[in-house]
């Protein structure tokens, strides 16, 4: 691996840089494109780096909807120009009685995550006032489709969605500028989610802390920029920006937050 590379990304990183390294190897050899399966978004950063130090290749992006968070990679050679079939993302809409039953986002996750397929096969699921679509592999269209007809107690469809009814995010994040000791993680947690220091690490060594979508249980592990922190039943902090110190040496940050709590 090279090591100009290697150095600017974490330690557990780098089975996923290896493994990016060979799809854009064999896009160069095999002179074609290469399709992977749903990425989030720390990973999509990782191959468009990767991607980006050589000219004879470019990587698109498509998770479905607009503005997807999970998203489908295609590594193509820089004469090909992509359409959004190439990315084969079929949506869906979970179909159910709205009026005599109520869908959660970890149900419908919970199950499609146990159906027997691997997490990245399928991408955003996404909610707007009762109804709810979710973004799978084209190649496994039919078997979504054939498998999920429950979640939980509840009956459910899979409906193929066409472009024009496809369901609108809408971004929950909000930003806020704060000064803080250092960027150590149970800092930021804590300074994030108005908690306390302790809580804070408690999370953590409960197993109940991601950054950037791989489990974390260091409370001392230092966050750099774009690192997000996701915190199982609170929310999400994303380090957008340092801003410089104060004349007591803190730091001046600015932060994007999801609270679900």
């Amino acid at each position: 691996m090279d090591n100009q590379i290697a150095q600017h990304f974490r330690k557990e990183e780098q089975e996923q840089i290896e493994n990016f390294s060979s799809l854009i190897q064999e896009a160069l050899d095999q002179n074609r494109s290469i399709l992977t399966n749903f990425l989030n978004p720390r990973e999509q950063y990782i191959l468009q780096t990767l991607v980006n130090r050589d000219s004879d290749l470019k990587l698109g992006l498509f998770g479905g909807f607009s503005g997807a968070e999970n998203q489908r990679a295609l590594i193509y050679p820089s004469y090909f120009s992509p359409e959004e079939d190439d990315y084969l993302v079929q949506v869906f809409e979970i179909e159910y009685p709205i009026n005599f039953a109520e869908l959660e986002h970890r149900q419908i996750l919970g199950t499609m995550a146990n159906s027997g397929v691997q997490r990245n096969t399928f991408g955003d699921i996404v909610h707007n006032e009762g109804r709810w679509q979710v973004a799978v592999n084209a190649e496994l269209a039919d078997f979504f489709q054939n498998e999920i007809d429950r979640i939980g107690k509840i009956k459910v469809k899979m409906i193929p969605v066409v472009a024009d009814d496809l369901l609108r995010i809408e971004s929950d994040w909000e930003t806020i500028n704060t000064t803080i000791a250092s960027l150590r993680l149970d800092l930021l947690i804590s300074t994030g989610f108005s908690i306390s220091r302790h809580r804070a690490k408690e999370l953590i060594e409960g197993r109940r802390v991601q950054l950037n979508w791989m489990l974390v249980e260091k409370s001392d592990t230092i966050i750099a920029l774009n690192d997000v922190i996701s915190v199982r039943k609170y929310g999400r902090i994303k380090l957008v920006d340092i801003l410089g110190t104060t004349k007591k040496d803190k730091l001046r940050i600015q932060l994007n937050l999801i609270k679900t709590r």
